[in-house]
């Protein structure tokens, strides 16, 4: 079964987000009370070059099975110490095509628009972390790890243990590219 299996927010730009008990998704914001929350971008790097650009990164989700991964290579990383907002577990975060749907929970449905495409901060939280999360793969082509980025599209309540509903959007399917 697809689930949530954890939430977190921050009011501040910190790199990790603390867990919580709950989020609340807000229609075409992202979630409340999170700095990156808003209907246009909020990541820095991206205000600085544009402010009035679209948010299409209001909501970070990771994959439980990455943070397994990277403690089999040796790295302590938690839900929320990525920066994501909602951390799954049996759902293939980086396979879904553009525009996939995800309901989380009884209300909240959020769209996928892309992939995170980590910076040089990840090495700063844990050394080495970097290449663990972007790489290559055998045809030489980059590999970003670090989950996906998402608009909400109808608001709610999201938790842990919150089932996940996955909607492939109508084909042809777009792979994912960074957002």
């Amino acid at each position: 079964m697809a689930e949530v299996t954890a939430v977190s927010s921050s009011a501040t730009h910190s790199f990790g987000k603390p867990n919580r008990p709950a989020i609340t998704l807000l229609a075409g914001l992202g979630v409340e009370g999170d700095a990156h929350s808003g209907a246009t971008v909020k990541h820095r790097s991206r205000v600085r070059r544009d402010p009035s650009r679209p948010n299409l990164r209001q909501v970070h989700l990771v994959h439980a099975e990455l943070h397994a991964e990277l403690a089999a290579a040796g790295f302590d990383v938690d839900a929320g110490q990525l920066g994501e907002n909602v951390t799954t577990r049996g759902v293939d975060l980086l396979g879904l095509p553009t525009g996939t749907r995800l309901r989380l929970g009884a209300d909240a449905v959020v769209e996928v628009t892309g992939l995170r495409n980590p910076c040089y901060q990840i090495d700063d939280f844990q050394p080495g972390l970097l290449k663990q999360v972007v790489g290559r793969d055998t045809g030489g082509e980059i590999v970003r790890k670090a989950g996906v980025m998402a608009i909400v599209l109808v608001g709610g309540e999201v938790r842990p243990g919150d089932a996940i509903v996955v909607e492939a959007p109508p084909q042809p399917h777009s792979p994912l590219v960074p957002v």
